[in-house]
């Protein structure tokens, strides 16, 4: 899970830690880490309130800083990926001054989570980041970055330490900054991943009050564990088991993506049913009229709503 970094534990680090003092001139005196992620089973299933299974991996995102008393709050990436500038000076905000965003694009991630951060006041810092995720490797670099930023600014100004909202908090900085409209899987397993396991998370509420994950597993006693706002972790401790992650060089990002079109689909798809969301629809209700459920896209073609794995999903 994401955690603050002692000085020294990982060349990710270490690194970072160089680019802040030749950066700003001087040591940087925090640090926090986050992790990306894989997902084993549940592809766009979180928005429409199914299951996924993500595990976190040892690939992630750090952020080093120090706090400043001029109320200006300065970052540099290291990546040489992200658009340019890599470096960013704007002022803390208030409440008369809100942030937005704006340019470069990989700035209002940490913007947004600065904005929409449930401590506070934010005071002005200097930070530098730093990833070995890749970059539209299709493994959670934003939300690790968001992660990362809000688990930074959790050692500026304390927050009531709320996991759950955590994670909605950086989901919104995605929604509201990056303009990015991505369920909760990310930023959940982000930040409450553990090593060693992967997380079954049912998503049906985005709601802090009722989000929970539940473990239909065959080693768990009967047919459904739930834990209301609780984890539970899945072990994958059988020696046999191997997780392989491939790099297809094919760049992935959501942002400006179809990945909008088809929520937008799947949302169209749960009213024309009369529900709140896929994860209510049953076969029944699907096959009940004289044809599959067909939804029209200049750019998907035509979709046949079809049942997957935690709930419904749309299909070539």
């Amino acid at each position: 899970m994401a955690e603050p970094l002692d000085p020294g534990s990982s060349p990710l680090l270490a690194a970072a830690r160089r680019a802040h003092e030749a950066a700003f001139g001087g040591a940087a005196v925090l640090a926090a880490w986050a992790p990306g992620r894989v997902n084993l089973i549940g592809e766009h299933t979180d928005y429409n309130g199914g299951f996924v299974l993500p595990m976190a991996l040892q690939l992630g995102t750090v952020l080093v800083g120090s706090p400043t008393q001029d109320g200006t709050i300065s970052i540099v990436t290291t990546s040489a990926e992200a658009d340019e500038p890599h470096r960013v000076q704007f002022p803390a905000p208030s409440p008369g001054s809100s942030l937005s965003p704006g340019l470069p694009h990989w700035a209002n991630y940490v913007k947004g989570v600065i904005q929409h951060y449930r401590g506070g006041p934010v005071p002005g810092f200097s930070a530098v980041m730093a990833s070995d995720i890749p970059l539209g490797g299709g493994l959670s670099s934003s939300a690790a970055l968001e992660v990362a930023t809000y688990t930074f600014l959790q050692q500026l100004c304390p927050d009531d330490g709320d996991l759950v909202a955590k994670a909605l908090a950086c989901q919104k900085a995605e929604h509201t900054f990056a303009g990015m409209p991505c369920g909760i899987m990310d930023q959940f397993i982000s930040v409450m991943g553990k090593e060693g396991h992967a997380l079954l998370i049912d998503c049906r509420s985005g709601s802090s009050t009722e989000l929970s994950v539940l473990c239909p597993l065959p080693w768990v006693a009967g047919d459904e564990l739930a834990l209301s706002l609780e984890t539970v972790a899945v072990p994958l401790s059988d020696a046999s088991l191997v997780v392989l992650i491939t790099n297809s060089n094919v760049r992935h990002t959501l942002t400006g993506s179809e990945y909008p079109t088809r929520r937008q689909h799947c949302e169209q798809a749960a009213a024309a049913l009369g529900k709140a969301s896929l994860r209510d629809a049953t076969l029944a209700e699907l096959e009940g009229g004289d044809s599959p459920l067909l939804i029209s896209s200049h750019s998907l073609g035509h979709q046949e709503l079809r049942p997957g794995a935690g709930g419904w999903a749309l299909t070539q």
